[in-house]
């Protein structure tokens, strides 16, 4: 029981440390147009890049994403898979434990 304990402790303290996540994925697109055979596809023109989630009510939303952020916002992305993964293992040991509390 203890044992279990600690490692509820020592997730808890993983899913602190990644506290900064947002779901999503980002999609780099044209700025001048948005036509998939443009020729701006194929010159050397300026990207932009969005982020796309969908929302509570699965309703897609589209943030557009500064140049200078795109480095946090894939590491925020990153931190959300970690935090998926951390709360799955939680989900495990809190069923461990109340199957422990229940056999007292």
């Amino acid at each position: 029981m203890k044992r279990l304990a600690q490692k509820r402790k020592t997730l808890l303290k993983k899913l602190d440390q990644n506290s900064e996540f947002v779901r999503g994925s980002i999609s780099s697109v044209c700025t001048t147009c948005n036509r998939a055979r443009c020729i701006c596809k194929k010159m050397s023109s300026r990207r932009a890049y969005r982020l796309t989630y969908k929302d509570n009510h699965q309703k897609t939303r589209i943030v557009y994403v500064p140049r200078d952020q795109l480095p946090r916002i894939r590491k925020m992305i990153a931190n959300y898979a970690r935090v998926r993964k951390i709360i799955e293992q939680l989900v495990e040991t809190n069923i461990k434990i109340f199957k422990e509390e229940a056999r007292r």
